[in-house]
């Protein structure tokens, strides 16, 4: 028959068996006392990893928000970016008329001006003008514009933007096309216009043009991020930058996955400090983060012979 236990009983062998446990406890910070684990491998302080690292930012804008250039450049100093690539969009939901693309242009080439060692051009346009968007183009890079920034305005793979693409093609540039926020595996911000281009655009016309070089904007800006790496892994002339506001912690470490080490390109869309960090904070070789922040854009521009070492 089992012995019955009384109230006072049960507490003293609580109590008993809690101070065995705190007494094993200290036999083992005894022995952890006399055989210490190896101290963890001492990282350098973080901003001198950050400047340790030389960045081009694939994906920068002017005449946004209040930020001067002389203030971007500010930012670019405490960050080690040394070159931005930029550009100015036009409004969202513009008629994205001629008057208002080359008002966006001459922004940019003003503050390539001001600061001609750190910026490069972006010119932007809208295809639907197609002489006056075939002017603009050579009246931009004769001045030294070294890709393309595109908007919403028309699809990436609307025929209208045809003989542009071909243009880029024969002058070895790469063009940089916003992508939509939303989708969420379910469908896309309501904002967003029905020509916003989707990954599959970017796929089609990569397929069409294989020669020319295509840049999908910010996987960090709010669009279903995997799913675009997955729709953009097979697109070889597909490069896809890294910026934007809405970094989850693994977006790198999956991007590098799907798209690889020779694809991605830093960019920080106006998001500096963020757009730095991710890069830093992501599961990368030594290697894989040189390319990211530096050689993969640098690459792009030795087809044109404007790059920057």
């Amino acid at each position: 028959m089992a012995k019955m236990i009384n109230r006072r009983g049960f507490m003293a062998g609580s109590m008993a068996t809690a101070a065995g446990i705190v007494g094993g406890q200290h036999l083992l910070a005894g022995a952890r006392e006399e055989k210490p684990d190896s101290a963890p491998p001492k990282r350098e302080p973080l901003m001198a990893e950050v400047l340790r690292y030389k960045k081009i930012d694939a994906h920068a804008h002017v005449g946004l928000g209040e930020a001067t250039p002389a203030e971007i450049i500010d930012i670019a100093d405490r960050l080690g970016i040394q070159y931005l690539m930029i550009s100015k969009p036009m409004a969202p939901g513009s008629a994205g008329l001629v008057s208002e693309f080359k008002a966006c242009n001459e922004v940019v080439l003003s503050a390539v001006k001001e600061f001609p060692n750190r910026f490069r051009g972006m010119l932007t346009l809208n295809p639907t003008h197609a002489r006056e968007a075939m002017d603009e183009i050579k009246r931009c890079t004769d001045l030294g514009m070294v890709g393309m920034k595109l908007y919403n305005h028309v699809k990436i793979n609307d025929p209208l933007f045809y003989p542009i693409i071909e243009k880029f093609i024969d002058l070895k540039m790469i063009i940089l096309m916003h992508s939509p926020i939303g989708k969420a595996r379910i469908k896309y911000n309501a904002r967003e216009p029905k020509n916003i281009s989707i990954p599959e655009d970017f796929v089609d016309i990569a397929r069409r043009y294989p020669e020319a070089m295509f840049q999908f904007a910010h996987i960090g800006g709010g669009i279903d991020w995997e799913d675009a790496c997955k729709a953009l892994k097979d697109s070889p002339n597909v490069y896809v930058d890294v910026s934007g506001s809405n970094n989850e912690g693994n977006m790198i470490d999956f991007a590098m996955r799907y798209i690889g080490e020779d694809r991605l390109l830093f960019g920080c869309d106006n998001g500096f400090y963020q757009g730095v960090g991710h890069v830093i904070a992501a599961n990368l070789t030594e290697v894989q983060r040189k390319k990211l922040f530096f050689e993969n854009y640098n690459n792009v521009l030795k087809k044109s012979g404007r790059h920057v070492d």
